[in-house]
This record gives C-alpha cells, sequence and structure tokens, in this order.
C-alpha cells in the first residue's frame, strides 16, 4: 500500500528525488527490483548518499512517513471532491431537458450511479485542478478533443469525470471523446482513433449526448466524418506536442536551462534534441516552454485562454480539453525482452509499439538514457547500423536500424536493439535526445501499434557524427 501511495507522490512531484528513493525502497522492499533500480536511478545522487552512509534508518523513515501522511490526505480530498461531482450531475441530469441519442439519457443516469462510489479518473488527464473555462456562455462553434478508455457512457459504465467534462456552465461548444483500447495496464493510443461520442453544451442548462459507437447507438450522425477528420489532425498535433515538451523537458535536465528558442534543440550533431520541425511545433513552443517553466517552479502553468490578445499561445492547445497538452508526462521507451517490443509510451498510454531484434541474455535490463542521434552510423545509411543510431548513456549498447532485416523479431544481435528501417526512422522523429529508456520482460502487449501515417519531422540540420567510428554491439 506504501507503494501506492508513494507512486501517486512522485507522478505529481517528479521531481523529488527523496520521493523517488522511498518508492524504489518500497518496491525493493516486495521484490520489484526492476521498478526499484528505474526508481533508484531517478533518485540520483539521494541514492548515493543513503546508500554509502551510516545515515540513521529513521530519518529516511520519518520523512516517507510524512510524504504518505501527504498522499494519503491528497487521496482522501480526492474521493471527496468525486463524491461531491456525482452528487452534483446527478442533480444536473435530473433537469437536462433533451438528449440526441433516443434511450442515452436513462443509460447515462445509470453510468452515473454504477460509479458513485468507483474511482472515475479513467482518463490520462486528472480533472482536478483543471483550467475550466471561466465563461457560462456556450461557443457552438468550438470543438474540443480528448480520449479515454473505450466503452463511453453506453457500454461498460461511465468512462470520463462528470463535473467537470459535463458541467453546462464549464463545457462551452462541443467535446468530442474518442476512444482508446485498453490492453492489461496500457491504453493503446493512435492516429484513427475512433470517435465514441461528444457532449455538447445547448445553451439554458442543457447538455447533449450523442453516441457515434454503434454498438451503444444506432444512428449515423451527419457529422460523423468531419469531426473523424478533425478528431485526426489532433491525435498528430498531440504527437508534436508530447515530443517537444519531452525535449525541452530533457534539455533542462541536462544542460540545467532552458531553450529560449525552437532553434536551441536543432543544432547540429551533437546538439540534435529534436532531429527537425513541424508547423505545429513552432506554434506550440512558446506555450509549452512556459508551461514547463511553471512546473519547474513549483507554480500553476498558465492559463492558456489568459494571454493577451488571443495570440498562438492561446491556439496551440485550443483543441484539447482543458487547454493544454494531451500527453503530460514526457515520452519514454521501454523494450520488452520477452516479446521483442519496443514502445514509445506517455504515462500508461502507448502511442507506438514496434517489433525488434534483440540479443537475448546478451542484451542487458536496466535504465538507460538516449544520449546520442546519430543518422547514418560510420557514414552509411545501409551499413549494418542501418540509416538511424540512438545511442544508450554512452555504452556500445544502441536502438538503430539493420541491414538484415529478417532479424527483426529474433535474439541475433550482440546486445543491441534492432529495428527496420521505416520503425528506426519514425522513432529518431518522434522522440528526442535525453530520452529515457527501460529494458525489461514482461510489460509491454504483444499487439503492434504501428501507423499508416508515420510521424516525421523536417529535417533542417546535420546530424552525422564522422568523426566517430561506431562499435556498437
Amino acid at each position: 500500500m506504501n507503494s501506492l501511495y508513494l507512486k501517486k507522490y512522485v507522478q505529481m512531484h517528479p521531481d523529488n528525488k527523496m520521493g523517488w528513493y522511498l518508492l524504489g525502497k518500497e518496491y525493493e522492499k516486495e521484490g520489484q527490483y526492476g521498478k526499484a533500480n528505474y526508481c533508484f536511478n531517478q533518485s540520483g545522487g539521494i541514492y548515493e548518499a543513503f546508500e554509502t552512509s551510516k545515515m540513521p534508518s529513521d530519518i529516511w523513515q520519518e520523512y516517507e512517513s510524512k510524504l504518505l501522511q501527504q498522499a494519503h490526505e491528497k487521496h482522501r480530498r480526492s474521493v471527496r471532491m468525486r463524491r461531491t461531482l456525482v452528487i452534483l450531475m446527478l442533480l444536473l441530469l435530473a433537469v437536462v431537458p433533451s438528449v440526441d441519442a433516443p434511450g442515452q439519457g436513462k443509460k447515462v443516469e445509470e453510468a452515473l450511479l454504477e460509479k458513485q462510489t468507483d474511482g472515475l479518473k479513467d482518463l490520462p488527464n486528472d480533472s482536478e485542478g483543471q483550467s475550466a473555462p471561466a465563461e457560462n456562455t456556450s461557443d457552438p462553434d468550438r470543438v474540443m478533443f480528448t480520449a479515454a478508455q473505450e466503452g463511453g457512457f453506453g457500454a461498460g459504465g461511465l468512462q470520463i469525470e462528470p463535473g467537470p467534462f459535463t458541467h453546462t456552465q464549464l463545457l462551452r461548444g462541443k467535446l468530442a471523446v474518442l476512444e482508446m483500447k485498453k490492453e492489461g495496464n496500457w491504453l493503446l493510443w493512435g492516429r484513427h482513433l475512433p470517435l465514441g461520442y461528444t457532449l455538447e453544451n445547448k445553451g439554458a442548462g442543457a447538455l447533449s449526448y450523442q453516441s457515434y459507437n454503434s454498438k451503444t447507438c444506432n444512428c449515423q450522425p451527419s457529422n460523423a466524418s468531419d469531426l473523424s477528420e478533425e478528431a485526426f489532425a489532433w491525435t498528430g498535433e498531440q504527437e508534436e506536442q508530447a515530443l517537444l515538451y519531452s525535449a525541452i523537458k530533457a534539455y533542462k535536465n541536462n544542460t540545467g536551462g532552458f531553450p529560449e528558442k525552437l532553434g536551441d534543440l536543432l543544432r547540429p550533431f551533437p546538439g540534435n534534441w529534436v532531429s527537425g520541425t513541424t508547423d505545429g511545433m513552432k506554434e506550440a513552443f512558446q506555450p509549452l516552454l512556459q508551461r514547463v517553466k511553471a512546473e519547474a517552479a513549483g507554480q500553476e502553468p498558465p492559463d492558456s485562454k489568459q494571454t493577451a490578445g488571443g495570440s498562438k499561445e492561446a491556439g496551440a492547445f485550443s483543441k484539447t480539453w482543458g487547454d493544454k497538452p494531451f500527453f503530460e508526462e514526457p515520452l519514454k521507451i521501454i523494450v520488452d525482452k520477452g516479446n521483442h517490443r519496443l514502445a514509445v509510451v506517455s504515462g500508461r498510454m502507448i502511442l507506438r509499439n514496434y517489433k525488434v531484434g534483440l540479443g537475448g541474455i546478451r542484451t542487458p535490463e536496466g535504465n538507460y538514457v538516449v544520449t546520442d542521434k546519430v543518422m547514418n552510423p560510420n557514414g552509411r545509411s545501409d551499413g549494418e547500423f542501418g540509416s538511424r543510431g540512438m545511442q544508450l548513456s554512452g555504452t556500445n549498447y544502441a536502438i538503430h536500424g539493420t541491414n538484415e532485416p529478417d532479424s527483426v523479431g529474433a535474439d541475433e544481435s550482440q546486445g543491441c536493439v534492432r529495428m527496420s528501417k521505416a520503425d528506426v526512422e519514425e522513432l529518431f522523429d518522434m522522440v528526442p535526445m535525453g530520452t529515457p529508456v527501460l529494458i525489461s520482460k514482461g510489460v509491454l502487449p504483444d499487439e503492434l501499434l504501428v501507423p499508416k501515417e508515420r510521424f516525421q519531422t523536417k529535417r533542417e540540420q546535420d546530424q552525422a557524427n564522422p568523426r566517430k567510428t561506431y562499435h556498437w554491439l
């Protein structure tokens, strides 16, 4: 139980090194050594200080007690808040004058009743503390998007937090909810997520619910095609923002300062934090930078709606519920030796899941960081390392392409992670230098998650390294 609350604490306070150390100790007690090592790695110098010193154990135990007390108190407040929101929503439903999908009004109310005592946070974005619009007026032309676990109101129970999403004074315009498939503990992201349902503020206290799922509604809404096109554009924007947000965080963690302009992330090797740009990244850079600066200072991120003059800062997140990026955790890479998979994840959401080649017992388990991103390693795009390489923590292990495509999915390397040409080139563009990498077993689903429309940036700098010959394994 302590590990549960400590995990919640470090999720809220990712820069608290002591919190990571204490969580690692809890995992160590439970025999989960892979997770423990990851936490110790995040704790930095705290681990070394406590493990090598003779500091009395009651000091860190007292600190742990305080952290747990804070986490317990936050959990109690959260439960009280959610129950209050459910009660308010039930009162609201009593006066809702219309529901678009036949028979759905009853299902909505039943779903809410079933969830009164359940944990309602199935969305990756916790609505607690979200910057909801302050205006009470409806904006019928505004469409916002978010994504949640598949099911929706009509199948499998309520999948969103009712208060902030559905209260007519907080929801302006229309909210379109895309549905993600659940696989074990993971939610599977995609560029073509199906549209589950919409919630719309009709004004005068009226809330409209429309299902787009044929399993829950025998209907064909006329605007389904238009919304699907908008949703496809939105999912692309979220991937761009996830890359940029992760790059800014990694730059700060490694250099101690912030990139003040996008060009700071686009220098030639070895300063190629990102491989290139997109129009969306150019628009989102400044608002994302301000969010990261606020987080580092322990402040609430600036409300993008309050920027003067309706500038581009306001537009960067205007399509996302809460006016903030959908992916709130930096990107990470996980390699699963058990099923030859490599995933790009944010929190518990998988953005990509590729097939990879490994080296069996020669591929080490543990935590690494992408320290070099190199195009055409050793001067060749068709050599043994393919067209892209990402070195892991300055070791002789790397994630790279291969001139032996049949080895992908097998244990034929000397320890490195091999990828197909298309996959490694997408990964190279999708994650920044400084991305953490976990190599483990039994953590990823088997289902591949690779879109037809590959993520790609426009490369603007030299990212080769002819001065070095790589001897990856």
